[in-house]
């Protein structure tokens, strides 16, 4: 394989091309993590001196420039990243965390540059002088254009479910810390911006959608219009629950203090029983490798001896009788 690379000019191109395109991108990543360091660093400075404070920007993740110039620049060359069910990515894009406007155009990106260089990559990897056929050659170019077209789709929905999970465990802390401001005297916009300032490290997804749901409303928009905006941002049916009961109250004239406190048990509840059910899991979890794994070897452990004994007594026998 080497000697293929080594021997063949255009291959040997290639590879220090794709070697090079690696290393920059982990160069870039690498000095945007400094980077992010280092601000984080200075907002929190400003924090402990009193002189700053967390501004919205960093709590909805910061817009990309360089992402949105480069998706710009590539469609005035004449590469159409729209797609035709455009409302359903970016739902789906949404509930994975990425609320940019240029998150969908750069998925279809990712995936266009993912169908087209993997297999690209597996020719070159596979191709062995004239051993190699054109069969080969093209099942595994078709398997990683495949691959290169539902891996972007399986990470996107693996986010999702992870902040899912993240925004179900953490949303009775919301409420238990909402439900603290409102007895203190705070309104429910005071309260919403409160919480979100206080849980931008602990729960950074909860903090998010409650810090939308305040520029919302500072914005201008009717309470029951940005509780509703911000269950469907969340995709969450606790979180979508919880803004009906709070529309329901407003309308009713009820206490916001008495619902949330009611709704936070019920929220607590509802994960103690998620825990109970995942520890009553755990037995048929652990059968399965205890039956694969520890069985055998149990099982030879407790036959070995008893089957030396038995061949230990019929192989004499067995030669004298000969």
């Amino acid at each position: 394989m080497l000697e293929t690379v080594a021997s063949t000019p255009l291959i040997r191109i290639v590879v220090l091309i794709l070697l090079f395109s690696i290393v920059a991108l982990a160069s870039l990543f690498a000095l945007s993590r400094i980077d992010r360091r280092v601000s984080v660093r200075g907002e929190l400075k400003a924090l402990s001196s009193g002189d700053g404070h967390i501004v919205a920007e960093s709590l909805t993740q910061r817009r990309d420039d360089a992402w949105m110039r480069l998706v710009n620049r590539i469609e005035r060359i004449g590469l159409n990243l729209g797609d035709t069910r455009a409302d359903a990515l970016r739902e789906k894009l949404r509930s994975a965390g990425y609320d940019s406007a240029a998150a969908p155009r750069l998925y279809n990106l990712i995936r266009l540059l993912a169908v087209i260089g993997l297999p690209v990559l597996v020719v070159l990897l596979t191709v062995r002088g004239d051993e190699t056929s054109f069969f080969r050659l093209y099942v595994f170019g078709s398997i990683a254009a495949l691959a290169g077209l539902y891996i972007p789709a399986l990470f996107v929905r693996a986010k999702a479910d992870r902040r899912r999970e993240a925004l179900v465990n953490g949303f009775p802390d919301c409420l238990d810390l909402m439900l603290v401001c409102v007895e203190a005297g705070l309104g429910l916009e005071a309260a919403l911006d409160r919480v979100g300032r206080e849980m931008t490290i602990a729960r950074p997804e909860i903090a998010q959608v409650l810090t939308t749901t305040t520029l919302r409303l500072r914005a201008g928009a009717s309470r029951e219009d940005a509780l509703r905006n911000m269950a469907d941002d969340a995709g969450v049916d606790e979180i979508r629950s919880f803004a009906t009961l709070l529309i329901q109250s407003d309308k009713l004239g009820t206490s916001i203090a008495g619902t949330l406190r009611v709704y936070a048990s019920e929220m607590r509840e509802r994960r103690r029983m998620r825990a109970e059910e995942k520890a009553h899991r755990l037995p048929v979890l652990i059968s399965i490798p205890l039956v694969m794994c520890m069985l055998p070897v149990m099982i030879g452990v407790l036959m070995l001896p008893a089957a030396i004994g038995v061949i230990r007594t019929l192989v004499p026998a067995l030669n004298g009788g000969g």
